[in-house]
């Protein structure tokens, strides 16, 4: 299976940001997935209540007419209403499929709250695209190996990670470790695409810092991107190399603890 990594800068203006989406499924090579980061619609930073919108609102409609008219499924971060305040969700949208994932995993974390206006999902997602299982999840929950192996548990050969990477000091050698750490967890691909550095925006919220990086499932970097906006298409092999780890590295059938 062919994944484009679309490594962008989002901007403040979600219909600004649709023209991100569509020039990098153009850029997409053949790809049958198009991954692009956490807060595509938007980026962190400024408040997230008036773009946020249902998935059947306009900005995820006009994704999905974008992925359908060019037979790829687009995975990009959105925010959705919730109360008072908004879900982080991972729109997953084609000719067959529009759902959203959204992160159980907030970012309370390195002096952010990010559940002061975002409230947290609560169930693992997958989808099918080509008879393949795939998994998804968001930035934080990439800290948290025991979705990952959910994900396995649902079939899932490989997990697509949305990111909006926060900036500090070894946070970059954290992103590159977390993402082959929960490939060897779960023993499937790991395909993480960050936001890019988008340069000092004077905000404390996590914006990016790029580096998008794709883990086979033994834990190996078999593509990364540097810290500029970018697009790399990867094949990842979602049977032999799953079924090879899984046979020497039965991590899945081994563990003791659920």
């Amino acid at each position: 299976m062919r994944i484009a990594v679309s490594q962008i800068s989002s901007t403040t203006d979600p219909r600004s940001n649709l023209e991100l989406v569509r020039d990098a499924v153009r850029r997409a090579e053949g790809a049958r997935v198009v991954l692009l980061p956490e807060a595509t619609m938007c980026r962190f930073g400024v408040p997230l209540g008036p773009v946020a919108e249902p998935l059947d609102g306009p900005w995820a409609s006009a994704v999905h007419e974008i992925a359908a008219s060019h037979d790829v499924v687009v995975v990009a971060g959105m925010f959705t209403p919730s109360g008072d305040r908004v879900t982080n969700t991972l729109l997953v949208t084609g000719p067959d499929v529009h759902l959203g994932y959204d992160k159980i995993h907030l970012f309370d974390a390195f002096g952010f709250q990010e559940s002061r206006t975002v409230a947290p999902g609560s169930s693992p997602v997958t989808f099918e695209v080509d008879g393949v299982t795939l998994g998804v999840a968001t930035c934080y929950d990439i800290r948290f190996p025991e979705l990952f192996r959910a994900l396995a548990d649902k079939g899932a050969s490989a997990v697509l990670v949305g990111a909006s990477w926060g900036a500090g000091p070894g946070k970059k050698e954290q992103w590159e470790l977390l993402v082959r750490a929960r490939a060897l967890d779960c023993t499937s691909w790991v395909v993480a695409c960050g936001q890019a550095y988008p340069g000092d925006l004077g905000s404390s919220a996590p914006t990016g810092i790029g580096y998008s990086t794709v883990a086979d499932p033994f834990g190996n970097v078999v593509a990364q991107l540097d810290d500029k906006p970018a697009v790399s298409v990867v094949e990842i092999d979602t049977e032999g190399v799953v079924e090879q780890a899984r046979s020497v590295l039965p991590v899945l059938a081994n563990r003791r603890l659920r």
